[in-house]
């Protein structure tokens, strides 16, 4: 009974990588079942075909960027955001137990991970850096095949989880690294997680504009007519149509009724709005180094 309780949600790597330890501070952990996918088409796949409640999904990073490609996704698949959550990413140099890091002659990450790391790395320049597919499945592979001289760039909870020693922490350049992901459901699911209107401040929503000059400015100054702040504005080439733009837009507002008025407000001036979710803006960041292998809470942390 308690296991058929709990959500089962998508993320994007296994244990011990970013998205798991996003989900534990968006659900808690007690109460999720993560299911990992490689891709986040499959994730999406998953979420979409009903096969789960929720996916977990990076969106963009403060170091690496928007990920286009999940932009996309969130265009044209059946899903619908119903949440964020902020995580400040502290990457660390993992390895067997008794290795130094003049032992290390390579270390396999995510590539995001590489480059986050980069400074670090040029004061080692005997260690060769090898791309992988999640940091987190990076340090499993070392303790499953005991590979020594090998390193892997993952958090801390995927040194216990896997039993490696943490050789540096916190070896990215940039220590604002933070990275926000989405909390995904399918469209009609929506209103089965979030039943009142009034803890919703945060949308994101995606329209193409007129052709015409000046059309995009004068959707701004609507939005800034009902006192609507844009946190993030994001253009996406219209395919077929050179030169022309989806901007998918995330807007925060204090009241859901004016919200829904500046919406009906643009609608002269924009072509095929859609709302790609609707959500309890993130009140705080999260330390990823906070969440240990061991951890066992009934929820840190849930907005929804």
């Amino acid at each position: 009974m308690e296991n058929y309780l709990k959500k089962n949600v998508a993320i994007q790597g296994g244990k011990g990588s970013f998205h798991e330890i996003a989900s534990i501070f968006h659900f808690g952990i007690k109460n999720i079942n993560t299911v990992p996918f490689e891709t986040f088409g499959d994730l999406v796949d998953s979420v979409e075909n009903n096969e789960l409640d929720c996916g977990l999904m990076a969106i963009e990073n403060t170091v690496a960027g928007s990920l286009m490609p999940n932009y996309v996704l969130l265009e044209e698949r059946d899903i619908f955001v119903i949440g964020e959550i902020l995580l400040r990413i502290e990457q660390n140099l993992l390895a067997l137990d008794g290795q130094k890091i003049g032992d290390i002659k390579e270390v396999h990450s995510h590539p995001i991970a590489l480059m986050q790391c980069a400074r670090f790395f040029k004061d080692h320049p005997h260690i060769k850096l090898i791309e992988s597919d999640d940091t987190a499945n990076s340090a499993k592979k070392i303790s499953e095949l005991n590979l020594k001289g090998i390193g892997a760039i993952a958090s801390q909870r995927a040194s216990g989880l896997f039993g490696l020693s943490v050789l540096e922490s916190g070896i990215e350049t940039n220590k604002r690294n933070f990275t926000r992901f989405l909390i995904i459901t399918r469209k009609d699911k929506k209103n089965n997680e979030i039943h009142d209107k009034s803890i919703l401040n945060k949308a994101s929503i995606s329209f193409s504009v007129v052709h015409k000059t000046g059309c995009l400015s004068k959707v701004l100054s609507i939005f800034s007519f009902y006192n609507i702040n844009l946190s993030k504005i994001q253009s996406i080439p219209i395919i077929g149509k050179e030169w022309e733009y989806h901007f998918i837009v995330d807007l925060v507002f204090e009241s859901y009724e004016i919200y829904t008025q500046a919406l009906v407000a643009i609608q002269p001036l924009i072509d095929e709005l859609q709302v790609l979710g609707e959500y309890p803006k993130a009140d705080k960041y999260y330390m990823s180094n906070e969440i240990s292998s061991n951890i066992d809470v009934e929820v840190i942390h849930t907005t929804l």
